[in-house]
């Protein structure tokens, strides 16, 4: 029979997953004092952080009724025990004693001590705090429920080789059918026997169609560059197709195609307005520190997206104007729980700071008649606790890749400049 292990939980990994409480069937949950400290000042707090430490609160609370926090409380239905470690614990020698995360390690410690004939595990987010557990000889390990177990990543798009007679029919009936199981709208750069012999398609319904010819925009006259770039304005414009992930390198297009597209939809009528969110988190501030209004403390993170209008317009008082008008709106990512966009084209810029968590948030905003959009690099992760199989956009590019509700592509190619895709393969 497996023994009962003792997993002192950080909180780290509580704000990063309010339901992670819930996530160790079978063994023993410590929460050392210091943790709930720090909970308690998260609760006020905006978004996931604050829903996170209110949840916990309130389930410890509802937990009490059914004995006392120090000594334990059994938890049937989870087959977990709960527990608050009270003691004042000795601090470690070399380590400053009032950090929060040395009296964890201490807490740690004390337990291994006294609970000698159960394996103790440290749950935590926090890498250096996992190294000093290392250092002192107590197991510590990542929250690994959201992490993907994943040696190739998807990239939407595939080769299949067919025969010439097929690529002729393709052109000719517009697509053929396929034996294989494969993803709804997947792209595939599909050819046949002869060199030179191929067709851009995308899967649909057990088919392999043609990629239309006519991608391309009536109102910001824009034109693919590359073939990855007409996977990604296919998945763009395409009315099917609600959910679209583009990930690659920097200057690759994704900012510059997904707003374009947007601006295009929205002025033909097709949307309403262009809502843009993304993490602010990469900076180490939270927003209230920024002066001035909403729109002036999320100018620096929408520098991005006003480069890309003054690019395509020389001008960027046309972005200024449609902001102005509401046609363009900034929503920051803190405070987005509690809407719905309807009838609007939602872009989600560098989405691989996002936890998966911040990411269904987002998503499950997006009312009837919209299109949300998840951009970013993988390998440019800036937000602390998470990494390339346990950041939102992975996990969302993974999970929806067999939906015909979304696309996905990866765009390999840069198209800012040749320096500029040189330092990004190989700096």
């Amino acid at each position: 029979m497996k023994s009962r292990k003792i997993m002192i939980v950080d909180t780290s990994v509580l704000l990063y997953d309010k339901h992670s409480i819930h996530s160790f069937p079978g063994n023993d949950v410590f929460l050392p004092m210091v943790v709930l400290d720090e909970i308690d000042k998260f609760k006020e707090k905006p978004g996931l952080l604050g829903e996170a430490a209110r949840y916990i609160n309130r389930f410890l609370d509802k937990v009490r009724e059914s004995g006392r926090l120090d000594q334990g409380v059994y938890i049937e239905e989870e087959d977990q025990n709960i527990a608050v470690l009270t003691e004042d614990y000795d601090s470690i020698p070399g380590l400053d004693g009032d950090r929060n995360d040395n009296k964890i390690i201490a807490a740690a410690v004390a337990a291994k001590n006294k609970f000698s004939d159960q394996k103790i595990l440290v749950i935590t987010k926090d890498i250096n705090l996992r190294v000093k557990c290392d250092a002192l000889g107590i197991p510590a390990e990542d929250y690994y429920k959201d992490s993907l177990d994943l040696l190739e990543f998807f990239t939407g798009i595939c080769e299949t080789n067919v025969t010439d007679l097929e690529i002729d029919s393709i052109y000719s009936t517009g697509s053929i059918p396929v034996e294989k199981n494969l993803p709804e709208n997947l792209y595939s750069i599909t050819k046949g026997e002869q060199q030179g012999k191929s067709a851009l398609c995308f899967h649909n319904n057990g088919r392999l169609n043609l990629l239309p010819n006519d991608l391309s925009c009536t109102q910001t006259d824009i034109k693919p560059r590359n073939k990855e770039q007409s996977f990604a304005l296919h998945a763009l414009l395409s009315s099917d197709i609600p959910l679209v992930t583009l990930t690659g390198l920097a200057g690759s297009g994704k900012t510059f195609l997904s707003l374009m597209v947007a601006l295009d939809a929205v002025l033909n009528k097709k949307y309403e307005r262009i809502i843009v969110t993304r993490s602010v988190e990469t900076v180490g501030k939270d927003i209230g520190y920024l002066p001035g209004d909403l729109k002036e403390k999320m100018e620096p993170w929408m520098a991005p997206m006003m480069d890309t209008f003054r690019h395509h317009f020389k001008d960027k008082t046309y972005f200024e104007m449609m902001m102005d008008k509401g046609t363009i709106e900034i929503a920051p990512l803190s405070f987005i729980r509690g809407r719905t966009f309807n009838n609007s084209f939602v872009i989600v810029d560098e989405a691989q700071n996002t936890t998966i968590h911040e990411l269904k948030t987002i998503i499950t905003r997006v009312g009837e008649g919209s299109k949300i959009v998840l951009m970013g690099d993988t390998d440019q992760i800036d937000t602390p606790y998470i990494d390339k199989k346990s950041n939102g956009l992975s996990i969302v590019i993974e999970k929806m890749k067999m939906s015909k509700l979304s696309a996905h592509v990866h765009l390999e190619r840069g198209e800012r400049s040749e320096l500029a895709t040189l330092a990004s393969q190989v700096l």
